[in-house]
């Protein structure tokens, strides 16, 4: 059994969800992409290796999935609903060339925009995350 896929068994297992065929093979090929798909891009991908799993089932199990924590819902600057299957605080960079979505971490960062809203305190609101999304373009295109 691969990494992606042992990883994605205990996802869902540690989630509380019955472990599935299905479910296995969808998160594993989200785990695998890596590049914050669309459901029917994770589906395009998918169908070549699981023809049997549906379009619909894929778009049920993300969302069983996102509202268990085992994934994020990440919408993009164009307003398509992307997934991630890296729950770890971070933050995203947005290539407005090329509609890509890259992972940023930066710890200083979290603590800054803790910090500020934080000290902010805005009347009534419980601040429960803060996660930045930069949009821009790289001058070389590389990370793009």
């Amino acid at each position: 059994m691969g990494k992606a896929r042992s990883e994605a068994r205990e996802k869902i297992a540690a989630g509380n969800l019955k472990v599935t065929p299905q479910r296995v093979a969808i998160l594993e090929t989200l785990i695998r992409m890596n590049n914050h798909p669309t459901a029917d891009l994770l589906y395009a991908k998918l169908n070549k290796k699981e023809p049997n799993i549906s379009l619909g089932t894929v778009y049920k199990t993300l969302e069983t999935l996102a509202q268990e924590g085992i994934i994020n819902k990440v919408k993009s600057d164009t307003g398509s609903l992307r997934y991630d299957a890296i729950t770890d605080r971070h933050h995203h960079i947005f290539c407005s060339d090329t509609n890509n979505i890259t992972d940023y971490f930066d710890g200083e960062l979290d603590v800054l925009l803790s910090d500020y809203f934080r000290n902010k305190n805005i009347p009534g609101l419980n601040i429960e995350d803060v996660k930045l999304h930069i949009i821009g373009t790289f001058s070389d295109n590389q990370q793009c």
